[in-house]
């Protein structure tokens, strides 16, 4: 092992993040984002930072995992091989793996790593995982929420589309099926039919509801239909896919590469939205993608737009990035959007520029 990329010290933090605008869906507020920081400082000088997210809950339980058990597990280790560090931290942590808190732990260290590896080699995370794509066309969520009333939704897609973006989310789930066919009608109207509209259950529905509701969305022209149902249930996510056109999009509450393959195999999605943070990190973020890429199916990963750029530009199946503003607050960096594209960031490191003295601000004591 060299001397000079050993592990020395692991930093970790909590800064708590408010969301810029109210985000209501079909199970929950997004009261803040809890983000976790890890920094990871090699005896070479050099450092990389990582970080990963709950949505108000359970954020001092991964910092928790990460101080009292990864840390210690990784200390004096060679920094460069991620592949194996993901594994040994897996090793360390069998008792509660497969679970989310346990894999957002990884996907701060994880992502760290890749952070540090791209500094020392001078290259970005987009060319690192693969470069694929020069740029990605963008979709906005922020307009799309559910407790927001029609009129917001339609002022919310037009002025997407007359900024260039080439879609926008509609989130349902209201008590009717009737209530969510007016509102998505009159964006539908508002846009045209050339501008993708997608829509987000945030897994609300039984597969009986859901397929119910899936003809209602048909002849809107719904570029997707997203958590649908509870992402445990593969077999109503199954049913679903071979009862409509509308392709099934899942993916941000799956934490592990094989259940992806579950899903995979069974034709139960059509869209893959795997979230770096829940899957545990960049190293396993990339073996699914490649998974879909085997069965033919797209990958349009599910927020983080300031790291998912990377890497859904990095592969070939790549499809969307997804406009959820959240890092300003903490960052000097910002993504360049232009004509509705978006262009990953090519500097080393993941391409995220950290504010210290906002990160003081914001940090959890």
């Amino acid at each position: 092992m060299s001397t000079t990329t050993r592990i020395e010290r692991i930093d970790v933090q909590l800064v708590d993040l408010q969301p810029a605008a109210v985000r209501v869906d079909a199970m929950q507020s997004f009261v803040k984002q809890e983000t976790v920081l890890v920094t990871v400082h090699t005896s070479d000088g050099l450092s990389g930072t990582g970080y990963s997210y709950t949505i108000g809950t359970g954020g001092r339980a991964v910092m928790s995992l990460i101080t009292d058990h990864l840390v210690p597990a990784l200390l004096g280790r060679d920094a460069r091989p991620v592949e194996a560090l993901w594994r040994h931290m897996l090793d360390q942590t069998r008792a509660t793996t497969v679970g989310a808190i346990t894999s957002l732990a990884f996907a701060a260290i994880d992502t760290a790593l890749w952070d540090l590896r791209g500094r020392r080699t001078g290259e970005s995370l987009w060319r690192m995982a693969g470069g694929a794509h020069e740029w990605l066309p963008v979709y906005d969520t922020e307009g799309g929420w559910l407790h927001l009333p029609v009129e917001d939704l339609v002022d919310g897609a037009k002025q997407a589309a007359t900024a260039g973006l080439r879609g926008v989310k509609i989130k349902v789930g209201r008590p009717s099926i009737a209530e969510d066919a007016e509102r998505l009608a009159a964006v539908r109207e508002a846009v045209g039919p050339a501008f993708e509209v997608m829509v987000d259950a945030n897994q609300a529905f039984t597969a009986a509801e859901a397929i119910r509701r899936a003809r209602t969305y048909e002849p809107l022209g719904i570029a997707w239909f997203e958590e649908p149902l509870p992402a445990d249930d593969l077999h109503g996510h199954r049913r679903l896919a071979a009862s409509t056109s509308v392709p099934v999009a899942v993916g941000e509450s799956l934490y592990s590469v094989q259940r992806f393959g579950d899903y995979l195999a069974a034709g139960a999605v059509g869209i893959v939205q795997v979230d770096v943070a829940r899957i545990g990190g960049i190293t396993p973020w990339l073996k699914v993608a490649h998974a879909a890429e085997a069965f033919n199916v797209a990958v349009s990963p599910h927020f983080l737009m300031e790291l998912h750029v990377s890497l859904a530009a990095a592969v070939p199946n790549g499809m969307y990035v997804e406009h959820i503003p959240q890092l300003r607050a903490i960052t000097r960096s910002s993504l360049v959007i232009e004509d509705g594209q978006v262009t990953p960031p090519d500097i080393p490191g993941i391409g995220i520029d950290w504010d210290p003295d906002a990160l003081d601000d914001h940090r959890v004591a």
